[in-house]
């Protein structure tokens, strides 16, 4: 039965560039790589050791951009090496997801996956668990795909939103009735009035089988290229270098999700935040009590409130009459910029490396 334990597996995508939490994370060390809770452990460190909870090391499947290959063997030195499936180029989601379902089924083709991202924060891991062991016995029974939704906690225009069907006298897995782009403000609040949507935290449990049909019917043209590759041999890295960069540049959610008939969430309140801002991660730190997350004890505030503020250990500073402000000092960059405008870090921090790229130029 593909909803046994020995046929499930892990799929964590960690291949992103983690642009957002400029400059603490950068090109060369995105974010999933950083101890950004302070805790000892980086975001993928901490996704990895979650799901030992749920399958051995030996079913736990990397997926991340050829670059980073030496950065996750050193996050776990644990993982086997052939379990780190590299990408040549960053095509979005679907070609992933795609490139690691293939090749996990040459090993396996009753394998049951979860596919997580590598650089989110889940407070509560034995609820977590407990939905995913329900989604995957659903998963394997059933030819569906399955979701978790996050219980929204606020109006949130940052989060895209699923839109679920819950009879009254049906327990979850709820059928999916639609997925939903990023709100505006009044927009989010009619979905929290009306009870039954969730915020998409781009976490999918499928069967092999499942995900694979689906992208035969709605997304083709990744799965012709990819399913003839001579997975697990020495001509699989030419023959992913040829083809995988020629796959469309496209989501899941896009490619898959928002098309299929065959969706379903499980709603769950598990402590979850996708940590992709500044502003998310200072929800989730520790204040003091003018409401300053303050990591380095070698700072000193004075009339200063609500700022997140990440100085370098071994240094000192003194910071006067700041209030919501985000302040990053990193070796090579110093961000200081107001929390609430946060959104535009992203594109000040590419104007700053055009000109520096253009500067060394001349």
């Amino acid at each position: 039965m593909a909803n046994s334990q020995e046929h499930t597996y892990i799929i964590i995508m960690a291949g992103g560039a983690g642009t957002r939490f400029w400059p603490a994370s950068t090109e060369e060390k995105p974010k999933q790589f950083l101890d950004i809770l302070g805790l000892g452990r980086s975001l993928l460190q901490m996704t990895y050791d979650r799901f030992l909870l749920l399958v051995p090391k030996e079913r736990i499947f990397i997926v991340t951009n050829e670059k980073y290959e030496t950065l996750v063997q050193h996050h776990l030195p644990d993982l086997p090496s052939s379990q780190i499936i590299c990408e040549p180029s960053r095509n979005n989601t679907a070609p992933c997801i795609a490139y690691a379902t293939l090749k996990i089924m040459a090993l396996n083709p009753q394998a049951n996956f979860v596919i997580s991202p590598s650089d989110h924060l889940i407070l509560r891991e034995n609820q977590f668990i407990d939905a995913l062991k329900k989604a995957l016995q659903f998963t394997g029974d059933k030819e569906a795909i399955c979701t978790l939704g996050i219980h929204p906690s606020r109006p949130d225009t940052g989060y895209g939103y699923i839109q679920y069907a819950a009879p009254e006298d049906e327990l979850p897995p709820f059928t999916v009735t639609s997925f939903k782009e990023k709100p505006n403000l009044k927009t989010a609040e009619s979905y929290l009035r009306e009870g039954n949507y969730v915020w998409n935290a781009g976490i999918f449990i499928f069967s092999a089988t499942t995900i694979l049909q689906a992208f035969q019917r709605y997304a083709p043209e990744i799965l012709n290229l990819l399913r003839d590759i001579s997975y697990h041999t020495a001509d699989e890295k030419t023959q992913i270098h040829n083809l995988y960069p020629q796959t469309p540049n496209i989501s899941v959610d896009y490619a898959i999700m928002e098309q299929a008939n065959n969706v379903y969430t499980i709603p769950v309140d598990i402590g979850w935040s996708d940590l992709g801002t500044w502003a998310s991660l200072y929800a989730e730190l520790e204040k003091d009590s003018h409401a300053n997350a303050v990591r380095n004890r070698g700072i000193l505030t004075q009339e200063c409130s609500g700022n997140l503020i990440r100085i370098q250990e071994g240094k000192q500073a003194i910071i006067r009459g700041l209030t919501d402000f985000v302040i990053i000092d990193e070796e090579n960059a110093l961000l200081i910029y107001p929390l609430a405008a946060e959104q535009e870090i992203k594109a000040a921090s590419r104007i700053l490396t055009d000109r520096t790229d253009n500067a060394q130029k001349d």
